[in-house]
């Protein structure tokens, strides 16, 4: 009795906090209702003896998708006013797009048939003294091990496909080349000039003064002690 009130309980508030996800005005709120969400879906994950399901959904989705969906949102500096400007014009569109979809659903829906074998795999034995993390370890890296490393390989593919379409090389962009930086020479950057004394602005090439404004008298101790400036 006490694991249906857990689970109604956890599952109304899941509920409540998937609405909140999408309802919320504040982007910021969205992120903190999801976070909420992805915990009583852990907890549901509990009740139903799927505790690594829970663990990695606290671990991936908690700790890693949520935080950065956070830092994004709070990082951007996005005019959430001026980007609902344009709600109520786009409001009948979305609604005939949401009733399509609930159409969609409710064909899935009247369609559905439970199989009569349902309920006896539900109640199929298992291994004793075997966790269920265990279990579902055996199954992944056993029955199931070439589709799993399929699964891995399309993600390697998307996620280099990614990079290649968002790095691309542009005459504007500035890129650092560490080996070039390391192996930069200081006769590459400087250049030592002989420059005799009260002949610096000649040899630099900078234009004297005017001569209705002769310039200051250098001082006797203004040039290195080796006759050289950098």
């Amino acid at each position: 009795m006490i694991p249906v009130v857990y689970f109604y309980v956890f599952a109304a508030i899941l509920l409540v906090s998937a609405a909140m996800v999408v309802s919320a005005r504040n982007p910021v709120h969205s992120v903190l209702f999801l976070i909420l969400a992805f915990f009583n879906a852990a907890a549901l994950f509990v009740l139903a003896g799927a505790e690594f399901l829970a663990m990695i959904l606290v671990i991936v989705y908690v700790g890693a998708v949520a935080v950065l969906f956070l830092f994004v949102v709070m990082m951007l500096d996005v005019n959430f006013t001026a980007l609902r400007s344009g709600y109520q014009r786009y409001l009948p569109v979305g609604l005939a797009v949401g009733a399509v979809l609930l159409g969609e659903l409710g064909i899935v829906l009247g369609g559905w048939k439970v199989a009569p074998e349902a309920v006896t795999l539900r109640l199929a034995p298992h291994a004793a003294n075997v966790h269920n993390t265990a279990q579902l370890g055996r199954l992944l890296y056993t029955d199931y091990i070439f589709l799993f490393q399929a699964s891995g390989l399309v993600l390697l593919v998307a996620m280099i496909g990614a990079i290649v379409l968002t790095l691309r090389v542009r005459n504007l962009s500035r890129h650092q080349n560490i080996a070039r930086q390391v192996a930069r020479t200081p006769a590459d950057t400087l250049e030592l000039l002989d420059v005799p004394s009260r002949a610096g602005i000649a040899v630099l090439g900078i234009s004297r003064p005017k001569p209705d404004r002769p310039a200051p008298a250098p001082a006797e101790n203004s040039h290195a002690p080796d006759g050289g400036h950098h």
